[in-house]
């Protein structure tokens, strides 16, 4: 069983950044691919970025690239999302994801494909 828990959230003003940290706890991380969505209130949960196992692969959603970016460490079992010139836009639960199917090639922007989940790190950008 997978256990991921995140780190990192905040409160920050418009412009400002933060850094987010998804620490895997079992299981081989280095076949994870990685990912981020997020959730504001009254809305579906979205996706924010992924990174494939083989780290050379990496997704964005259009309303964060250029401004945020994922990577990986995997001799310390861990993800990060660092996320530049935040708006108030960007205000929401941000959760962790892994898909540890090991597919080739790239990473997946689809949530139904990751089936291990954190429990959610608020971020709340002010304007």
């Amino acid at each position: 069983q997978v256990q991921l828990i995140e780190s990192g959230g905040g409160l920050v003003q418009a412009g400002g950044s933060l850094r987010l940290s998804c620490a895997a706890s079992e299981g081989t991380f280095s076949t994870y691919t990685m990912a981020w969505f997020r959730q504001a209130p009254g809305k579906e949960r979205e996706f924010v970025a992924a990174v494939h196992w083989n780290g050379a692969s990496t997704l964005y959603a259009d309303s964060v690239k250029g401004r945020c970016t994922i990577s990986r460490d995997n001799a310390e079992n861990t993800a990060y999302l660092q996320m530049n010139t935040l708006k108030p836009e960007d205000t929401a639960v941000y959760y962790c994801a892994a898909d540890t199917r090991r597919t080739p090639y790239s990473a997946s922007r689809s949530i139904k494909n990751y089936g291990f989940w954190g429990q959610g790190t608020q971020v709340t950008v002010s304007s």
